[in-house]
């Protein structure tokens, strides 16, 4: 019990901003697995990229910020994992990945 009341009123516990961004920012992670199910011509380039750098960047301040936040570090650590997995079907869709491959079979 004297554990959970540790968690509880520590810097990065529920009682704060540090544990429910974190929380809130799990759904663009969900969001992306479950986009791996659609075709690669859904998927937005720009989104997805945008995606990739707001992830990147939030990384940093995760690392960065006094505590250090590691629920939000493993969030966006995952969310760009899923992003740049739908980064590379949306251009391998697009044709910007496959050319590569054909070159090499060409040979």
């Amino acid at each position: 019990m004297a554990s959970f009341r540790a968690f509880l009123n520590s810097p990065v516990g529920p009682k704060t901003t540090h544990f429910w961004g974190p929380v809130a920012n799990w759904g663009f992670v969900v969001a992306g697995l479950v986009d791996t199910k659609k075709p690669p011509e859904m998927i937005s380039g720009n989104m997805t990229a945008a995606m990739c750098i707001y992830s990147a960047l939030f990384m940093r301040f995760a690392w960065m910020v006094q505590p250090r936040n590691y629920l939000l570090l493993a969030c966006h650590v995952s969310n760009e994992t899923v992003q740049l997995y739908q980064l590379s079907r949306w251009a391998k869709g697009q044709g910007y990945l496959s050319e590569k491959k054909d070159e090499a079979s060409s040979q």
